[in-house]
């Protein structure tokens, strides 16, 4: 069944371009084609203090290579590689993944995405958060999903206020698009009653498909303000079944806030907190917190310069301090 849900998911992406150029017979309409280079990387360098000394060095955390293509009668194709780390490989090594390969479609309120695509599951968390060359928004960090697959995702904006989504996905994420025959369904609405506040609410499933599996539930409430001046948002997050074990439930609360000092400096800082249920994670779960300053050089350069703590839960676990310089480079 997936397999089939799969490669229809491509076919459409094959076929839409053909497809949308030619229902609209207005000549009229510039048929001009623009497109863009993708290059965004991410690096750092780091150290800890006091029983974490060890821990430092030169990181590169990420980087992205592709390019957008904007066609005519709101369509869109945009390829994505993504050069990061994986646990099958250990730390040391880097591996490429096709981050993005998707049509969008956005007409008259609609925005249509089919392929292997961004999913809706915190993307708006992680673009209000803005730092995720630093660190990522809270459900990507703490793996709570993934913010890629293979899906086909539909949103449709009613009016200024309200606008709604959603999304079928394979649910394993972009590094492993096809392992399992379960789907993920999953359904947000997003309010903007005045400008520069965004209330979002989200919920997921994902289907189990062996017998000694659970399904996963994933449900997230969100609330921000952001105007020119600063910004600050929380995030509520709850999942169950987590790597779908029954009864492996886990929430968290993230929130985060930044103040432009001018065009050039702002700062920002952020505090997460992640438990478990009945301790079952106990060794994962504790607070991080952070504060900092972002410089941008020119259009296309970020440094941002920040001291890190995490205090875990466990008994007799030590609280971590950390300096980090993180850098972005993006066009």
């Amino acid at each position: 069944m997936k397999k089939r849900i799969s490669w229809f998911l491509m076919a459409c992406a094959c076929v839409a371009v053909p497809t949308f150029a030619e229902s609209n017979p207005d000549k009229s309409e510039p048929a001009e084609k623009k497109g863009a280079a993708i290059i965004t990387i991410y690096s750092d360098v780091h150290s800890g203090f006091g029983h974490v000394n060890d821990d430092r060095g030169f990181g590169l955390d990420r980087a992205y290579l592709g390019y957008q293509y904007n066609l005519p009668h709101g369509l869109q194709m945009k390829a994505v590689v993504d050069f990061g780390q994986s646990q099958d490989v250990g730390d040391y090594h880097r591996i490429g993944y096709i981050k993005n390969a998707q049509i969008t479609w956005k007409q008259k309120g609609w925005t249509l995405n089919a392929g292997l695509i961004s999913t809706t599951q915190f993307k708006l968390q992680e673009d209000f958060w803005g730092k995720r060359y630093v660190m990522k928004s809270f459900q990507d960090e703490y793996k709570f999903g993934s913010s890629a697959d293979l899906a086909f995702s539909a949103a449709y904006k009613f009016n200024k206020v309200v606008s709604a989504d959603v999304i079928v996905a394979n649910g394993e994420g972009y590094k492993k698009v096809q392992v399992k025959d379960g789907l993920q369904y999953g359904a947000g609405v997003t309010l903007t009653p005045v400008r520069g506040l965004v209330v979002r609410a989200y919920g997921s499933y994902n289907e189990a498909v062996e017998d000694d599996e659970k399904g996963i539930t994933n449900l997230a409430a969100f609330v921000g303000y952001k105007n020119d001046a600063f910004s600050v948002g929380a995030e509520y997050n709850y999942q169950t079944n987590t790597k779908y074990v029954d009864g492996c439930d886990q929430d968290g609360v993230s929130v985060y806030a930044s103040a432009q000092l001018n065009k050039k400096i702002g700062f920002f800082g952020r505090w997460d907190m992640l438990s478990s249920k009945n301790d079952w994670n106990k060794d994962a779960d504790g607070m991080a917190g952070m504060l900092g300053a972002e410089f941008k050089l020119g259009k296309y350069v970020k440094l941002a310069p920040n001291v890190r703590l995490w205090s875990p839960k466990a008994e007799g676990g030590k609280l971590s301090s950390y300096v980090f310089l993180n850098a972005s480079f993006a066009i």
